[in-house]
């Protein structure tokens, strides 16, 4: 048997099961033919980030209200793109939001109220990092509730919607789609990597095991909450470093900002020593074995 034949036989089981449903959700028409290299990626990610800190005081000075939405299947990349987003613009003013299962007094509200509380005020920029759509997949894939509960939430999101763009929130929603093959090669190096075990939990393998019921969910979802004053934009994310570029780009293009004129700033001169003596105090300092 030749070694090409022993290679392809030892490919595992879910990589297989992967494999029948890539074509699916395969990213066509992106037009790259490979993995972005990591210096084009963070030379591009540096012009980007100025971009994001003059959207960034635009905001402030504007007092203006945006609201990102981070949808998509385990692994596709939200906290990631996220993080890209986040890591050199103020936290005063984008605030991330994860918010964790409802408790017992939360799951009597109505549903979409402890969502609500995080909505922007002037000046702010809230990231949703999964959101009220959890009725629309995690929560009915994985039976949290019932499809009569999906179904009525579908059916009311729109109007929610439409009344957070009429009072004036720019509301942008994003899913980030990764194919079958990629996620199993993600959850895979969760599992063999001890760094990112944490990131592993009992609800992503059952949940991978589900992909099909995700995909239904999802073209629910499209289907009933694709409107023209809250539409949704999808990423594919086989390559991270390219799906991150290209969100952030997208997302300034969805925002009017104009950049705000620099200040003309100079430091003033530092006070003098005058009769200030160095205490020497027996303070205790860290050691430094670097």
């Amino acid at each position: 048997m030749s070694k090409k034949k022993q290679n392809k036989q030892k490919k595992s089981k879910a990589h297989q099961d992967a494999d029948a449903a890539a074509k699916e959700t395969s990213p066509a028409g992106q037009g790259s033919t490979g993995r972005m290299k990591k210096k084009e990626y963070e030379r591009e990610l540096r012009q980007l980030h100025g971009e994001l800190v003059a959207l960034q005081e635009w905001v402030k000075a504007t007092g203006a209200k945006v609201c990102v939405v981070f949808e998509g299947r385990d692994t596709a990349g939200k906290g990631g793109t996220i993080k890209a987003i986040t890591e050199r613009v103020s936290p005063r003013v984008f605030h991330v939001v994860a918010l964790p299962a409802p408790t017992e007094r939360e799951k009597s509200q109505m549903y979409i109220q402890r969502y609500i509380a995080h909505f922007p005020a002037a000046g702010e920029v809230v990231i949703f990092d999964r959101s009220w759509y959890n009725r629309a997949g995690v929560e009915p894939v994985m039976g949290f509730c019932t499809p009569e509960l999906t179904h009525r939430f579908l059916e009311a999101a729109p109007a929610v919607e439409k009344a957070m763009v009429e009072s004036g929130i720019i509301l942008i929603k994003y899913w980030l789609e990764v194919s079958a093959d990629e996620q199993t090669s993600r959850l895979q190096s969760r599992i063999d990597d001890p760094r990112k075990i944490w990131k592993l939990s009992d609800m992503d393998l059952l949940s991978y095991s589900r992909w099909y019921d995700y995909s239904r969910a999802r073209d629910d979802m499209f289907r009933m909450t694709d409107t023209s004053w809250a539409p949704w934009y999808v990423a594919h994310s086989d390559d991270k470093k390219r799906a991150r570029l290209n969100i952030i780009t997208h997302l300034l293009s969805q925002v009017p900002y104009t950049p705000v004129e620099k200040r003309d700033v100079t430091l003033p001169k530092r006070q003098r020593k005058g009769n200030y003596v160095d205490p020497h105090l027996p303070v205790r300092e860290i050691p430094t074995p670097f």
